[in-house]
């Protein structure tokens, strides 16, 4: 089954660009857990294909940014080769998700039914759409877009399934071929 395979890494950022000459990056902050950039933190830096572990020097908040230096990223230059890459922790340090809530990694990957449809595909995708989270479920030919609210909810088994109890005419509404 797909939706059992937990990942290894989870991304908590990415790089956007250099700032200043002195080895700090701008860092786009994809977390909600503090102190994940404090200094002495360890970063797993993935770009170019491959992973490296990288500590945190030093971090201050900057706009809607955070502003890292890494040990070892003394200039611009050193900077510059990190532009785009996405920063991660692997993910056995992410605290446990709080009851009723649930981390994107769990529900993606997630077979999903309906008590009266059955089978419906696999989350493909979550979504924020500005009035809540819209679940993509997939079948390899329908792409089933699934409001995220606890009505519509029977059972969630995070990195497994979801069943859901779809009001009728939700599925022919929200259901488009791919």
């Amino acid at each position: 089954m797909a939706g059992s395979r937990k990942p290894e890494y989870l991304m908590i950022g990415r790089v956007r660009r250099p700032h200043g000459v002195a080895g700090e990056v701008a860092v786009e902050v994809l977390t909600v857990v503090p102190g994940r950039f404090d200094t002495g933190s360890e970063i797993v830096v993935f770009r170019d294909g491959s992973r490296e572990r990288l500590k945190v020097a030093g971090s201050r908040a900057h706009k809607d940014a955070v502003l890292v230096r890494f040990a070892g990223c003394e200039d611009r230059d050193e900077a510059e080769l990190l532009r785009g890459a996405v920063l991660e922790i692997e993910a056995g340090r992410a605290p446990e998700s709080e009851p009723g809530s649930y981390y994107y990694h769990e529900l993606i990957g997630c077979r999903c039914s309906d008590r009266t449809a059955g089978e419906l595909g696999e989350v493909a995708k979550v979504v924020e759409d500005g009035g809540g989270l819209i679940l993509e479920v997939s079948d390899g030919t329908r792409l089933l877009l699934v409001p995220f609210v606890a009505q519509y909810i029977r059972h969630i088994e995070p990195h497994r399934s979801i069943e859901f109890d779809l009001p009728e005419g939700l599925i022919e509404t929200c259901a488009s071929s791919s």
